[in-house]
């Protein structure tokens, strides 16, 4: 159930009128013979764009699936699209689509990955933990670009296991757009539009989008108790954005954009719970500007602002002495504030020579303040400064091998001064088989609740704090094998370590002497059967430890395997996709005296095909049915109280069942 609220249209609606209006001039410039999905011209890549690429060259590890992809899949939004298709990447939504989820990237722990979108930040300030693709589409995405392994360097705080880039739409010098509009089996609409368009040296890219649903029952029948009487779990999200570029010379680029959710997504509970739901804003306001200054120097500065602002509100239903159902509301929360301003400053420039070695130099500053009147935490402000570089090798060095050394050296305002080292290197032994590898340090700072959480109910936050600190190894072999196909390989080993943990002692805060290891190993196989049929295979096996109890982590599976079967013939009107994923022991470890439980070793399948047609192929009908096994999985398990005398009882967190997804698109 989703209760209306009043929306802030007024910021909202020029976007979409605007791509209303500019929309049917592609159309006439668009002829008839001319197929859509010709190759769109873009603008060169700034050299923020660049880095991932960059690091994939001297030993990083990095996977990206388009936007194509994502919409073959019939994906709607982030967090089940990574779900089903990045390799060595767990992720779990809690209650299906747009909601919280537990995670792990190649053993890791949620806290430990790093979330961005084009580039910022987006992680929750106030909670490490709190995943923060719960309000993030689909529709809006160009790529997703994942790098694995510690990322300090460039990234900064939080990117211990690697980094998760949701890229926006990108610029395009033709006049393209999309329209879409879907039904899902969980009561579920999805509209969305986008259009991106050059006017002289002026390019603007504009996209919005609605998903809503009323959901599906997140418990089992009997996980519930009368008290809890919402039985689906549902969601509202509206999503627009507007990006600009102006390009002062060929090698002078400005880019803004311009990003807002305005969304209210549901917080299932199975006992007490009348109604519960966030109301969120959140703006995302960037400006970057790159400069070529020669062939060899280019310069890069980039400022932001996020401004996250939810409103939480728990109505719960009243029991009598005996445990029974009044009929009377309690008001638990009435729109109590969570939120936090995140705002920040880049600047960088790199150097290329023809002397062995390239240079990149940057400086970085962040701010954050934020508070919580839910679970208290004090309004405060914190900052860092941070100065990395990076030296390179280039082909004038070595012919076959690549190496790059950076260091990054950060400065709370607080205690925790740290500095981090990577070396990583890639060395071709044949045009077939290469080795890569990285190594080096990383950290975690403490968040808000951390440091400044002064609830009487919880852990009070020390200000004191250090961030936690990390050792990390990802090596592989890999390689290309042409028989009567082309088969590609990479066998991954991957190893860390972090230390100087945040824990708890005598009610607060404290860095403690436990120390975790992560370590394991991934085999990802990648097989092109013929020029239709493309298939993918990973399997990753993880040992997260922590030291004092030598019990693997909660959250964290132990095994995780994903196969992905795609048929996209070039001369036909259909395409099909199979994905496969199976996730191997999970074990969560509940309060209030129940302790540890399994709760893995599921395994879940998606169907997915579609149907072009027109002159140009300019439609298309896309159906994907979600869980085809109709397989009941928990995602993670919770603890709730009986209506009859208080005491508490396990419950699991559902999937999302069986669903039927049903699109129409319109590319222009």
């Amino acid at each position: 159930m989703i209760i209306s609220k009043p929306r802030d249209y007024a910021r909202l609606v020029p976007m979409l009128i605007g791509t209303i209006i500019v929309a049917p001039s592609a159309l006439t410039q668009t002829s008839d013979t001319t197929p859509v999905d010709e190759e769109v011209i873009v603008t060169a890549p700034g050299l923020e764009e660049t880095i991932p690429l960059d690091l994939q060259q001297f030993g990083n590890r990095v996977e990206i699936i388009t936007a194509e992809e994502l919409r073959l899949g019939g994906f709607n939004d982030i967090g089940q699209s990574l779900q089903m298709k990045i390799p060595g990447l767990y992720i779990a939504p809690k209650n299906g689509a747009f909601d919280y989820m537990n995670c792990s990237l190649q053993g890791s722990r949620c806290q430990d990955i790093l979330w961005l979108i084009d580039g910022v930040r987006i992680n929750n300030r106030l909670y490490n933990s709190t995943s923060p693709l719960d309000t993030v589409p689909v529709h809006m995405v160009e790529r997703i670009e994942v790098l694995y392994g510690g990322q300090g360097i460039f990234y900064g705080t939080q990117s211990v296991a690697g980094v998760v880039n949701v890229v926006t739409k990108s610029f395009s010098n033709l006049p393209v757009g999309t329209v879409s509009l879907s039904l899902d089996g969980n009561g579920g609409t999805h509209a969305n539009v986008g259009y991106q368009t050059t006017l002289n040296d002026h390019q603007f890219v504009l996209y919005a989008s609605n998903d809503e649903a009323s959901g599906f029952q997140p418990f089992k029948n009997q996980d519930y108790q009368p008290s809890g009487t919402d039985r689906d779990r549902g969601y509202d999200v509206l999503t627009a954005g507007i990006k600009y570029g102006y390009s002062f010379n060929p090698d002078s680029l400005l880019r803004l954009h311009y990003h807002r959710t305005d969304n209210e997504v549901e917080f299932a509970a199975p006992s007490n719970r009348a109604h519960s739901f966030n109301e969120r804003a959140e703006d995302l306001l960037t400006a970057k500007w790159d400069y070529a200054v020669n062939d060899n120097i280019e310069l890069f500065i980039k400022g932001y602002r996020h401004q996250w602002n939810s409103h939480w509100t728990q109505l719960d239903n009243e029991l009598d002495e005996g445990g029974n159902l009044t009929g009377n509301i309690l008001t638990k929360s009435n729109r109590e504030f969570w939120g936090y301003d995140d705002y920040g400053l880049t600047a960088m420039t790199q150097v290329q020579t023809n002397l062995g070695f390239d240079y990149a130099v940057g400086y970085e500053h962040q701010k954050f303040s934020g508070r919580d009147d839910v679970l208290l935490i004090a309004d405060q402000t914190e900052s860092v400064n941070a100065f990395f570089g990076q030296i390179r090798t280039n082909e004038s060095f070595l012919d076959n091998s690549r190496l790059a050394f950076g260091l990054r050296h950060n400065r709370p305002s607080g205690e925790g001064k740290v500095t981090v080292g990577n070396l990583s290197m890639r060395h071709d032994f044949t045009g077939s088989f290469y080795f890569r590898g990285s190594a080096g340090t990383s950290f975690r700072l403490p968040d808000a609740w951390q440091l400044y959480g002064n609830d009487s109910c919880c852990t009070l936050g020390n200000p004191n704090l250090e961030g936690e600190k990390s050792k990390n190894t990802n090596v592989a072999l890999g390689g290309i094998i042409n028989v009567s196909q082309e088969l590609t390989w990479e066998f991954i080993l991957f190893k860390r370590e972090v230390d100087n943990l945040i824990g708890t002692a005598n009610g607060m805060r404290i860095n403690t002497d436990n120390t975790v290891d992560f370590d394991g190993w991934e085999l990802t196989v990648g097989l092109t059967l013929s020029p239709s049929w493309t298939a993918t295979f990973d399997y990753i096996d993880t040992r997260a430890k922590s030291q004092d109890s030598g019990e693997q982590v909660a959250d964290i599976p132990e095994s995780l395997f994903k196969a992905n079967l795609q048929y996209q013939p070039a001369s036909s009107p259909y395409a099909l996709n199979v994905s496969f994923l199976n996730v191997g022991n999970v074990y969560d470890d509940v309060s209030g005296g129940i302790g540890r439980i399994e709760h893995g070793g599921y395994t879940v399948v998606d169907l997915g095909g579609a149907y072009y047609f027109g002159d140009a192929q300019q439609h298309s009908i896309r159906v994907r049915l979600e869980n085809a096994l109709d397989k009941e999985y928990a995602t993670s398990l919770g603890r709730a109280y009986l209506d009859l005398d208080g005491s508490s009882y396990l419950y699991e967190n559902l999937g999302t069942p069986q669903t039927v997804h049903i699109s129409y698109d319109y590319r222009f």
